[in-house]
Order: C-alpha cells, then structure tokens, then sequence
C-alpha cells in the first residue's frame, strides 16, 4: 500500500489510460480524485470505488477553464484533503473524418480548444496543487505527454504535439522551482496505447504503428499506470524534470 493516507488527483480519470491510473492508485492505498466531464459516469465510478472499499470522490469540470478547475479542486479537496499526487492526464487529439488537420486546414478554434484542454488545464491544476504540497514539503506531480511531443509523428496535427511538448517544457521548468519543496515533477510520454479510443480509427493505422514499434505490439493503458505509480511512489524520490516513454520503443528517434 505504496499510498496509503495520500490523495491523489487525476484528471481525464474516465479515458482508458485515466481510468487504469485511478484504479492502480487506489489498489494501493491512495484516497482518488477524479476529475472528467461526465457527471453520470464519474457519479457510477465513484459509487464503484467506494463500494470496493476506496475514498474517492468524482468532481465534474470542463478543465479548459479556470474557475471549473478549482471548484472541483475544492469539492475533492473538502472530501478527501489537498493533493499530495496530480496526474495532469486529460488530453485531445481531434481528427477531421479520421484525419489529422494540417496547419492550413486547422480552424483557429480547434488549435485554442487543444491549447485549453492540453496545456491550460495542467498549470491550473497544478497552480491549485502546489500550496498544499509546498506546506508538506512533499508532492507528485506528474504530467502526461506524448512521444509526438519529441518526434514527428504524422497521425496528429500540430496542436496536440505542441501541447505534448509544452508538458515537456513545463516539466523540466517546475521540477526546478517546486524542488526546494522535495516535489517532484516528471511526465510520462506514451506511445499508441490500446484504449477504446483505438477502435475508431482504421486497423491499418494501428497496424503501422505496430510494425515500426521495437516491441511490435501496442501498449496497454496498465502499462501506463504502472509507469505513473512508480514516478509518483517513493522509490522515484530522487527523480525529478524526466520524461518516461512507455512506448515500445517506437518513435525512439
């Protein structure tokens, strides 16, 4: 029980990968917070986990704005305590009948929205965050890139692997102010993970994905979550500006 009398909150905590992070952090002993924007299906998630024996508590939020993020920081905050783990995991990657725009296609509102949801939501949550770990002298923040955020990868536009490499940015930058407060900040950068997502796009794509994949599969979204508990456990204590690929060695150039 790696976590036990921590909180931890996960943003996206509904998506394939958000949801196998929420599940392995409570499996070890951390009190979840779970924010996303499906008021019915948080409300089941989290009447499941409390059924299993877990402290969890749903908060909705569009996370591209402010104000819904520190209400919902708040509502988790009132029921379970500040966050000692953040996991800035809610991300988009929006298609065009399957397709990534390219720049002179791309509506000027799909690269804000992006920019929003991808970048925006992850200093408000950890702008919200960071008093309470800098009073403990203690936190986790851990931020969730991409390997399309160190590579060209031609299955997503522009916006989603500049946000990805904002998160990189972001990293290295806060695990130098927050360090003094023996916070640590890391990101994970995922490869093609085999969420429900995966089934609308056509097989082919994933088939050559898979096939200039070192490991020759696509990863799972348990896979991640073990890559995040670690980063967020005590064994990463002297870890700190890293990003991790869990990426089966595709894109390792």
């Amino acid at each position: 029980m790696r976590f036990a009398n921590q909180v931890a909150i996960v943003t996206g905590a509904l998506g394939g990968i958000g949801s196998a992070i929420v599940q392995a952090l409570a499996a070890e002993g951390a009190s979840v917070g779970l924010i996303d924007l499906d008021a019915r299906s948080g409300a089941e998630r989290e009447a499941a986990l409390q059924a299993a024996g877990h402290r969890a508590k749903y908060a909705n939020a569009n996370v591209s704005s402010f104000d819904e993020c520190k209400a919902a920081y708040d509502t988790i905050s009132a029921a379970l305590g500040g966050a000692d783990i953040l996991v800035n995991n809610v991300g988009i990657s929006p298609k065009t009948q399957g397709k990534a725009l390219r720049v002179w296609e791309m509506p000027p509102k799909e690269w804000e929205t992006v920019v929003s949801v991808n970048l925006n939501s992850v200093f408000y949550m950890t702008h919200l965050a960071a008093p309470h770990m800098m009073d403990k002298r203690q936190g986790r923040v851990i931020n969730m890139s991409s390997v399309a955020g160190k590579a060209y990868c031609d299955i997503v536009a522009a916006h989603y692997a500049a946000t990805k490499a904002g998160l990189i940015g972001l990293t290295r930058h806060w695990a130098a102010e927050l360090g003094e407060y023996d916070i640590t900040v890391n990101a994970l950068a995922p490869g093609r993970i085999s969420t429900p997502l995966l089934k609308t796009v056509p097989q082919e794509i994933n088939d050559a994905v898979t096939r200039v994949t070192a490991l020759g599969r696509l990863g799972t979204p348990q896979e991640v979550a073990d890559a995040c508990l670690f980063l967020a456990s005590a064994q990463a204590a002297f870890v700190t500006g890293q990003v991790l690929d869990v990426a089966g060695g595709w894109l390792m150039t």
